[in-house]
């Protein structure tokens, strides 16, 4: 097929030039229907923000513009079939494991996962193993598991059904997984890979080797982040002959909205043009060479420093610049103050400053980074004390002590988070940015863990999930 066809996007256009009378939903009637206060920024979108009708095809049933832009997505990525997902990455996690898994199952768990993982692999009831990722001492953050880890798993667990990876991590460090999923296959272990950050590596260099070309079974990516495509807009790729496609689709539908949005739908379609567009090899290097420019311009100011793995076995994905602070100031602290001035960046952690670059080599995109030297200017340059404390625990591969099934007859009760060590946690604590959880349903907690969260806390870190943790309490299991 013709990759600068835009099915999707042309079905949607055509039908708001008919002019169409709508007496059916969306209730807005194409924008006719709309406060005054806010058509002025939604009037556009409202044009094409339609629903199932002739010529606009249906996500659950496919058959023409849909259909289309989803096969001119599988051959742009090489798999066997590629699924537009309306509903982010979530949906695409929850389906693939289930589409996988089922109940007391084995399965292997990078531990390091984002919590859609967590709450997938709860709902399968699986039996999970956690594997324990690298910890990279110079970004200060969990990057991949070590493949030593993953064939010790596998020896332990031959018979596991499936293996849950998580590359590039948020903060685009990436490994070549072919040799990890070679590994795997050989005990007839489904691949799933959570890809959510690299939805553009198959650009190819300098870009990581994507999961899809190491041989996955099944690549979820969030093409909303880093390509132009909207919020919640993400793609599930399959090239397997182990996977049932029937079931990954009947997940699919249980998980997604019954409503999709067709603007979504359109600006994946459009996102896949645009990648397609940037597979041009002066592009990539116009890119390149702009992001290198702008990352040496962080790098000259004294306050900050940017920051990148020792380990060669790592790649790091250009789009993601990481600094740290020469300062006073904490990565929160940072964070905060750029933002007064109108810099946003992706995230903060406690050491951490987490910038993601453009797909695009426009000059006027970068050009606001040129302000945060003038923001710093005034700012102390005295170093702010690390917080080095690991998130995860020492064990390269731990089990729950109680399955999930068991832990569903158990009470719940709160108490305060000074006495919890040594408890089973009940609820998932997640430091929000990156959606990674500190402690998970049927976890023991132990000091580290504690440490972690109250040193979280002190430096005004978000939680997902730690409404208690205000009153410095915690929900566990009654035992």
């Amino acid at each position: 097929m013709d990759q600068k066809l835009t099915p999707m996007f042309d079905a949607l256009v055509q039908h708001t030039n008919n002019n169409p009378h709508s007496y059916h939903v969306p209730g807005h009637k194409y924008g006719a229907l709309f406060p005054k206060k806010g058509l002025h920024f939604f009037e556009n979108i409202l044009r094409i923000d339609a629903t199932e009708l002739t010529g606009l095809d249906d996500l659950h049933a496919p058959e023409s513009a849909i259909a289309q832009a989803q096969q001119l997505t599988a051959e742009l990525y090489g798999v066997d079939q590629s699924f537009f997902l309306v509903n982010g990455s979530t949906a695409g996690n929850l389906a693939m494991v289930l589409a996988v898994c089922e109940e007391n199952d084995t399965v292997l768990v990078q531990r390091n996962s984002h919590k859609s993982i967590f709450n997938s692999i709860q709902l399968a009831g699986v039996k999970p193993v956690f594997l324990a990722p690298y910890y990279d001492d110079k970004v200060k953050t969990a990057a991949h598991v070590p493949i030593e880890t993953i064939k010790q798993a596998i020896k332990e667990h031959p018979k596991a059904k499936a293996i849950i990876l998580t590359n590039p991590n948020y903060f685009g460090h990436s490994v070549n997984l072919t040799e990890v999923i070679s590994y795997a296959h050989d005990y007839d272990i489904t691949v799933l890979v959570d890809e959510a950050h690299g939805a553009h590596f198959n650009l190819g260099q300098p870009f990581p080797i994507s999961a899809i070309e190491c041989g996955a079974d099944i690549v979820v990516h969030s093409a909303h982040k880093t390509l132009p495509a909207m919020t919640m807009g993400s793609f599930i790729h399959v090239k397997s002959n182990i996977v049932d496609i029937n079931n990954l689709v009947y997940y699919l539908q249980l998980f997604q909205t019954s409503s999709p949005s067709y603007p979504i739908m359109a600006s994946l379609d459009l996102a896949r043009y645009y990648l397609n567009e940037m597979k041009d090899t002066f592009k990539i290097n116009q890119l390149v060479e702009k992001i290198n420019q702008y990352t040496e311009i962080l790098h000259s100011i004294p306050q900050i420093q940017v920051v990148r793995t020792n380990n060669p076995s790592i790649l790091t994905d250009p789009l993601k610049v990481t600094i740290q602070s020469d300062c006073v100031l904490s990565g929160y602290d940072l964070q905060k103050l750029f933002e007064d001035y109108g810099v946003y960046t992706e995230l903060a952690d406690p050491d951490n400053v987490l910038f993601i670059f453009p797909l695009s080599n426009n000059d006027n995109l970068f050009k606001p980074l040129l302000t945060i030297e003038n923001i710093l200017r005034s700012v102390e340059i005295t170093k702010s004390k690390s917080s080095n404390v690991k998130m995860y625990s020492n064990d390269n591969i731990s089990t729950l002590t109680i399955s999930y099934s068991q832990l569903k007859s158990y009470n719940k009760k709160v108490i305060p988070l000074k006495d919890a060590v040594g408890q089973l946690c009940a609820q998932m604590l997640i430091p929000y940015p990156p959606g990674v959880p500190l402690l998970i349903v049927g976890e023991e907690i132990t000091e580290s863990h504690i440490e972690r969260i109250l040193n979280f806390k002190a430096l005004g870190a978000k939680f997902h999930g730690g409404q208690l943790l205000k009153q410095n309490e915690i929900e566990i299991f009654d035992r």
